[in-house]
């Protein structure tokens, strides 16, 4: 019996490789290699994601922006049996020493998303977050239609349906070497015989240039960052439900309601290696202590602390694409913290550019161009 072909290996099972897995099942063979034991174990499933159609690079934006009715339509559409996406709203907030970057974020979002943003007065954001102290408050920008998303719903959905077009996924199966010989990439992992594949897709997050070096491919020189991030009590006479997420337009801080309680984060991004990482003690210090100064909140302790690691390129944008070195090697990767809300619309831009197919209306739609996204870019 001869030894099976897949048309696509992804390397990588988080939302990344599974959400391109349901885009790719229903026209060839696919197999996912995951290392953890389950899928989305290192980032996907550490993310306290929203859908925000402000967040990211102008690209990352776009590709949001044509995520927009997958995310709405997922009900109907029959792809998950519950809503991805919740009501919060988000505001980023300026204190008055900061109004001109105030004014310039507002000048720049407005351009691409008009009908999604405000710039909003001091005595609009204390109606929006009554916590917040008013002399640390100059104003700012409102996303009134910014998400919170069920990113384990939104997971498994994608799961499921990849599986129910045939997808396969293989957990604990690190990829240690991939060869290509006469056109097929032979692929070793720790767990199993040889894995032929006419075309990899290297989805791995953090691993991401780790993958591409075993694969005999050029690292890009991708740079994993820890975020770390911690749940703390609200004020028991504080319903919190209908409440806003809270982020600092510095970047100092974020917080907003999630199960009955708040979660926060410093907002930071450092660079550190790919691994499974966990939540530095400073790191939390610097979140409790820029919400208390900003805001009447209290933060004896927290509940829970953790981290994820947001992978970015050399230039901060997402890197989509065939290798110029190599067209049977393609990047999927740089999704930074815009991973999950603009994973339907980066998982469709790269089954369309596997599949050789022209781009999705919904992608021509916001003007995707995948030139701006592509590793060639790094290849000059």
């Amino acid at each position: 019996m001869s030894q099976k072909i897949y048309d696509v290996v992804i390397v990588g099972g988080g939302m990344a490789g599974i959400s391109l897995a349901y885009r790719l099942a229903p026209h060839c063979s696919v197999l996912i290699l995951e290392q953890e034991s389950q899928p989305a174990y290192h980032t996907s499933g550490r993310s306290a994601a929203m859908y925000m159609e402000t967040y990211g690079t102008e690209q990352v934006r776009a590709l949001t922006r044509a995520s927009r009715d997958f995310f709405y339509k997922a009900v109907e559409s029959s792809f998950s049996p519950t809503p991805l996406l919740s009501d919060r709203g988000c505001i980023y907030v300026a204190s008055p020493e900061h109004q001109q970057e105030l004014k310039s974020f507002y000048e720049e979002l407005s351009a691409h998303s008009a009908d999604n943003v405000k710039l909003i007065s001091k005595d609009e954001v204390m109606r929006l977050a009554p916590f917040m102290r008013p002399e640390k408050v100059a104003g700012a920008v409102y996303e009134e239609h910014a998400k919170d998303i069920d990113v384990n719903v939104m997971l498994l959905s994608f799961l499921r349906g990849a599986r129910a077009h045939g997808a396969e996924f293989k957990a604990n199966s690190t990829l240690e070497a991939a060869q290509q010989i006469n056109n097929l990439w032979h692929i070793q992992t720790q767990q199993s015989d040889t894995i032929l594949a006419k075309t990899l897709v290297n989805a791995a997050g953090a691993w991401v240039d780790i993958v591409a070096e075993r694969s005999g491919i050029k690292p890009i020189g991708f740079i994993p960052c820890r975020r770390s991030a911690f749940t703390f009590d609200a004020p028991a006479e504080l319903d919190i439900k209908e409440l806003v997420m809270v982020a600092d337009l510095m970047e100092t801080y974020y917080f907003k309601p999630d199960a009955g309680q708040f979660l926060g984060s410093p907002s930071n991004a450092d660079p550190t290696e790919a691994h499974d990482v966990v939540a530095e003690e400073l790191d939390i210090a610097s979140g409790i202590y820029h919400i208390e100064a900003n805001t009447t909140l209290k933060i004896p302790r927290p509940n829970h602390t953790w981290a994820g690691l947001r992978t970015f390129a050399p230039d901060n944008d997402l890197v989509i694409g065939r290798d110029p070195l190599n067209k049977n090697f393609f990047w999927l990767a740089g999704q930074g913290g815009y991973g999950i809300q603009s994973a339907p619309g980066v998982s469709e831009l790269a089954a369309c550019l596997l599949l050789n197919k022209e781009l999705a209306p919904e992608l021509q739609k916001e003007k995707i161009k995948p030139e701006l996204i592509s590793p060639a870019r790094f290849r000059k």
